[in-house]
């Protein structure tokens, strides 16, 4: 076994020491400089990987992609009220308030023209699931996802944003306004119906007053050729019930298909036996 001297060990030591400190100075030195803010839809953003990462947030903060799923928002000015969007929501987090309107009070940016007034559009972002199907069935494209991420509270109450542009006077007057508008349409209707019903019966025609009375076929193969009295009693009897002719109806036989043949057994024989 060969002994080795603390010499050597203590050389050793040294080198290894050396190549461990010189690795973690080499990293110390490209870590202090900071990198670059930049958006991820640039080609390089993954290439970047000396420098300092952390940002001071919320004084600094990394560029979010353009159609990401962030907080909602809705141009009220443009929002015709259609109710599209609360109907698809999975988890029901917006709430609206329609109040019809008697007749059209505008139009939307895009000429679509409005007949509903929105008492109330709340949209609870605590519920919300960030699933974009409200954005996408909104028919004005007036409801939309932000690039706004950062509103988190510590009461969940203030995650209800809401964005109606209506108070409660003006949301009470709106309401009266239609259901005035329906009561005066109900008068009209009913001052347009006669007031007194006549109950008199409607005239019915000669068809209808004819009695339904059976006739009753006659077989013609018992006749003799040139015998017409049963027909011409029928035929009376048809002018006299209101009915009209009928010509006589088709006898036609029942004639089988197939008939069976019994074919008689031989006779058994006596047993020898016996």
């Amino acid at each position: 076994m060969v002994k080795t001297s603390s010499f050597y060990l203590f050389k050793r030591g040294l080198e290894t020491s050396f190549k461990g400190m010189m690795l973690t100075i080499s990293h110390l030195r490209r870590a202090i400089g900071k990198q670059k803010i930049q958006s991820i839809k640039d080609k390089d953003f993954f290439e970047k990987k000396e420098g300092i990462a952390t940002l001071s947030y919320p004084y600094e903060s990394i560029p979010v992609p353009d159609h990401g799923r962030y907080q909602l928002f809705n141009e009220i000015e443009d929002c015709i009220v259609c109710d599209k969007c609360a109907k698809i929501c999975p988890v029901d987090c917006i709430d609206i308030e329609p109040i019809k309107s008697v007749g059209e009070f505008g139009k939307t940016s895009d000429g679509t023209p409005k007949r509903i007034y929105a008492a109330k559009f709340d949209i609870d972002m605590a519920k919300c699931c960030f699933c974009g199907l409200c954005t996408t069935v909104c028919p004005t494209e007036c409801l939309t996802m932000t690039d706004e991420y950062d509103f988190s509270v510590f009461d969940l109450g203030k995650m209800n944003f809401g964005f109606g542009n209506m108070t409660e006077s003006e949301a009470a007057s709106k309401r009266l306004e239609w259901e005035e508008n329906q009561q005066k349409k109900a008068n009209l209707k009913s001052e347009s119906q006669p007031l007194s019903i006549n109950n008199e019966a409607k005239p019915v025609s000669p068809i209808q007053k004819r009695p339904m009375r059976p006739t009753i076929p006659i077989n013609n193969e018992n006749l003799v050729d040139g015998d017409e009295t049963a027909k011409t009693k029928d035929f009376q009897a048809q002018q006299i019930s209101g009915t009209e002719a009928m010509p006589d109806p088709i006898v036609t036989k029942f004639t089988p298909r197939m008939r069976p043949v019994v074919t008689p057994k031989p006779p058994i024989p006596p047993s020898e036996n016996v």
